[in-house]
């Protein structure tokens, strides 16, 4: 079956009658009462629904995790993993995870590239992070700016990995930098592996025409950083011959908090790493469960914002954290980690070009094939 078809056939099972537009608390936003999901899809949970689920326990997942917001007419079980073996379980592995938080560029190559169909992706993005901040450089190398980094080597450990297709597409957009204008070496081992678990292949795959080599046995790209085997490194959080103070390492942007705001205020981009996925097959079988659980992580992050704002700046140990919120929302606004596709979408579709431009997709995906249909009308 083609994929237009496949996604007509998709659209009907998720039949829109079966749906109400969601809204979600958030200031003064209507909120959808526990009745209204109840009544939805009261024949379906008389027992309740049992979830195998799985992610990070993160400030804005916190509440979902402990408990204190359920997913209405659901039974949890969550199981914290790393993001590399939740991809691998979800793409190549037993796929033992109803719902789980997905790396989103690992889905996009899996979806266009693998035809994977057996998950389906919901507009809720438990990761963001801005991307200046992940270059890391060696000082005696003359770099001085980013468009010094056309023919240097650049080890990394995940070459398609979310974050660095972030990265590379970033350094395109706003330097000129080309992915071929660098020389990539893909290191053996991950220094922060223990915390991201084993990368799937989809964060590993290679495009034609790029000056790519696998790196030397044995070593992580952090090992390759401190010997001066490369000129600077590419990575999703930081190296260990950073966070270890090696003298000849640092950041390319040393004030990337001032980059990145002014990176924002110009594109209005906040770049997403993760999504949220459902077991299509679920999906199919109890249509309300996409609204529901979309409320439930939502609930989850207001808790969160509610907590900062209220009580975390004299119990937080940062000195200036109430300031910092404050700018934030100044910048970003209220809801600055925004759930759905309306506040997104620039964002979705900047990933989804650098992926196909970069050789990665074999074409250039759609907000509407890759998440579940009835959850494109869901706001906050």
């Amino acid at each position: 079956m083609d994929t237009v078809v496949e996604k007509k056939q998709f659209e009907q099972d998720f039949s829109r009658r079966q749906f109400m537009k969601a809204t979600i608390t958030l200031g003064a936003a209507t909120v959808l009462s526990t009745a209204e999901v109840r009544q939805t899809h009261a024949a379906n949970t008389s027992k309740g629904l049992s979830l195998s689920m799985s992610g990070y326990r993160l400030d804005r997942t916190k509440a979902l995790i402990d408990g204190d917001v359920k997913i209405e007419g659901c039974d949890i079980q969550f199981q914290e993993s790393g993001i590399g073996d939740i991809n691998t379980n979800v793409f190549s592995g037993p796929q033992t995870l109803d719902v789980t938080e997905i790396g989103l560029h690992p889905f996009m190559l899996a979806y266009a590239n693998d035809r994977f169909r057996d998950y389906v992706l919901l507009p809720i993005f438990p990761l963001r992070l801005f991307r200046h901040k992940s270059i890391f450089i060696r000082t005696d190398r003359n770099i001085k700016n980013p468009m010094d980094l056309r023919g240097k080597t650049i080890a990394t450990a995940g070459y398609s990995s979310t974050s660095l297709t972030w990265i590379r597409g970033i350094l395109q957009d706003e330097y000129d930098v080309q992915a071929e204008d660098i020389q990539w070496i893909i290191s053996a081992k991950d220094s922060s592996a223990k915390d991201a678990g084993k990368a799937s292949k989809q964060e590993n795959t290679f495009p034609k025409g790029i000056p790519i080599e696998m790196g030397p046995p044995g070593k992580d790209e952090s090992d390759l950083l401190a010997s001066g085997e490369v000129d600077g490194v590419f990575h999703a959080g930081e190296p260990r011959a950073y966070t270890e103070g090696h003298p000849m390492v640092s950041r390319l942007f040393p004030d990337y908090r001032t980059t990145e705001r002014t990176y924002f205020a110009k594109t209005g981009i906040f770049p997403i790493m993760h999504a949220v996925a459902i077991r299509r097959s679920l999906v199919l079988q109890n249509p309300w469960l996409v609204r529901a659980v979309f409320q439930a992580y939502s609930q989850s992050k207001t808790k969160a914002y509610e907590y900062m704002a209220k009580i975390t700046w004299w119990k937080d140990s940062l000195p200036w954290f109430g300031q910092e919120l404050q700018e934030t929302k100044e910048l970003m606004g209220d809801n600055y980690y925004s759930y759905g596709i309306d506040p997104n979408r620039k964002t979705l579709e900047a990933l989804f070009r650098y992926s196909q431009q970069q050789g990665l997709c074999n074409r250039e995906l759609t907000v509407e094939e890759i998440f579940a249909p009835e959850s494109l009308d869901f706001i906050e």
